[in-house]
């Protein structure tokens, strides 16, 4: 006799395994290629007999969560697929902490436990996606971007005390680092041996660097309070780490704290020595703009 509590767990994982799927199904649906169409579809279908013994254990039947579907859906459009199935794939590992649970009334948790581990090994590598395989040009784009600019902001903010001042040499100072940046990204991968293609590489360079920039620079042209537009520099780059290091982590199975950490560390560390030597140009040189 299972316990209302121990049915409730039973309850969450079948509306789990139907939910997912349903996701594992429709993204097999829109993949070209044939091979990982079938790894997904296989997925999909050992999902659905999990869900058969969970419906075998509490008796009705579980409708999925459409708002989850629709979600991971969106979720592996916009970011790719393999960061959509790996962020998917951490939710399963979760689940499984509650099998050990049903374990000892339901043997046939066995199985879920056997065809989860097998899915990890299945959606390994599932895909070679540009956005993977260029992720080291988005890092360089981005850490060079923040690295630099955050830092040159804040001295800049301390020496000219004027944002639209500050908003345009940091402007010049960003598009001359950028082409830069895009020059050597592609002479160094065209020395690599790699599957990058050199112009590409350097363009997401390039485009990564400039996006950056632009985040960065946006308060100093929308707004006149230097206290504000410099908060929201360090509030700006912060997030920008966050979000990408998250990508990253997620898609690549890496630790997410310990890179987060690093280069939000690197970053907000530069600004404070710019916050420094803007201070000591300022007071030393006597500049008042």
């Amino acid at each position: 006799m299972l316990s209302p509590e121990l049915l409730k767990v039973i309850r969450t994982s079948q509306e789990n395994e139907i939910t997912e799927h349903l996701i594992y199904r429709t993204l097999a649906g829109r993949l070209k290629d044939k091979r990982q169409a079938a790894i997904l579809e296989g997925i999909a279908r050992d999902e659905q007999a999990h869900y058969e013994i969970w419906k075998s254990l509490t008796g009705v039947d579980v409708a999925p969560a459409a708002g989850k579907v629709a979600f991971f859906i969106v979720i592996s459009r916009v970011f790719g697929l393999t960061f959509g199935l790996k962020l998917l794939e951490k939710g399963e590992d979760m689940a499984q902490a509650a099998y050990g649970r049903i374990r000892q009334v339901a043997p046939q948790v066995e199985k879920i436990i056997a065809d989860e581990g097998r899915h990890e090994n299945e959606l390994i590598d599932l895909v070679d996606e540009d956005r993977l395989k260029y992720a080291s040009s988005v890092v360089l784009g981005l850490n060079d971007a923040l690295v630099e600019l955050t830092g040159a902001l804040v001295g800049f903010t301390l020496a000219l005390q004027n944002t639209r001042l500050v908003a345009l040499v940091g402007l010049i100072t960003g598009i001359a680092a950028s082409l830069s940046m895009a020059a050597s990204e592609y002479l160094s991968t065209k020395q690599e041996d790699t599957q990058k293609d050199p112009l590409k590489a350097s363009l997401i360079t390039g485009g990564a660097y400039v996006l950056t920039v632009t985040l960065l620079i946006l308060p100093y042209l929308l707004l006149d309070n230097l206290s504000v537009c410099l908060g929201l520099v360090l509030i700006t780059a912060v997030t920008i780490i966050f979000i990408f290091t998250y990508y990253i982590s997620v898609a690549k199975g890496l630790n997410f704290k310990k890179r987060f950490l690093e280069m939000a560390g690197i970053s907000l560390g530069v600004a404070a020595i710019n916050f420094l030597i803007g201070l000591v140009i300022r007071n030393v040189f006597k500049i008042d703009v």
